[in-house]
């Protein structure tokens, strides 16, 4: 039996050592004195429970405190008393007032889709001048956004895609959350990537924030994923708002 399991057995046995640190180690350091278990090594690590979101819902009435590695996010997860946490945030993920549809960083940065559309057929500006909103990539549209109402909020005084997403707000538990805004042309295809995991979307084109000159905007069909170019003041399309974190 090797010495990690002796010591571990130590540890539920004999009551006296559950308030002492215990080492193990390869290098004769001293354990660390806040720690009841330490465990050093410069070639190995630590290999915890693996398993997938199926199989963690199996644990009926986890500890608070319980951690796994979910292979179905290939991120750690511990249980918070509540519910399972995650340091890291995954593409599918109901986080910050929607979901979460791509990550970057490690996790730790990405784009969250509304859970529906915020309208099923609106122009994309009110006129044909053209506005220069040509970013793209990702968080192109966030600043898209505030030109194209820059450019276009005072022509007609009526609602269009950008107002549209500027304006909408997503309220979870209380908690209200803002920043919203039309894709870019890219983040759009993101989106249309994960058009399953995020759930709500028609067969039919929703409108980027990336221009295409003076007349027209980039648009994507979310049935056949092709981008088209459509005229921004007389085409009324779907729009779908994302937001960064």
């Amino acid at each position: 039996m090797s010495r990690l399991i002796y010591l571990l057995i130590a540890l539920f046995v004999n009551a006296d050592l559950v308030a002492q640190s215990v080492a193990i180690n390869i290098d004769g350091t001293a354990p660390n004195s806040t720690a009841i278990l330490d465990v050093k090594s410069t070639v190995k690590g630590f290999l915890p429970p693996r398993m997938d979101s199926n199989q963690r819902k199996a644990i009926l009435t986890p500890a608070t405190g319980l951690t796994i590695y979910n292979t179905s996010i290939n991120a750690f997860q511990c249980y918070n008393g509540t519910a399972w946490y995650s340091t890291v945030h995954f593409i599918g993920e109901s986080y910050g007032g929607g979901i979460v549809f791509y990550v970057y960083d490690n996790g730790q940065h990405g784009l969250i889709a509304s859970v529906a559309d915020q309208n099923t057929g609106i122009r994309w500006g009110a006129n044909t001048s053209y506005t220069r909103a040509e970013a793209d990539g990702i968080n192109g549209g966030l600043n898209n956004t505030a030109i194209i109402i820059a450019n276009q909020a005072s022509v007609d005084g009526n609602q269009f895609a950008a107002t549209l997403c500027n304006a909408y707000s997503s309220t979870i538990s209380g908690t209200i959350y803002g920043g919203w805004y039309l894709p870019s042309k890219y983040e759009l295809n993101l989106l249309y990537l994960q058009k399953t995991l995020v759930g709500g979307f028609a067969s039919a084109d929703y409108w980027s924030s990336t221009e295409s000159g003076n007349g027209g905007a980039n648009n994507q069909h979310f049935g056949t994923g092709v981008q088209i170019v459509s005229s921004k003041s007389t085409a009324t399309i779907r729009v779908r708002a994302i937001r960064a974190f």
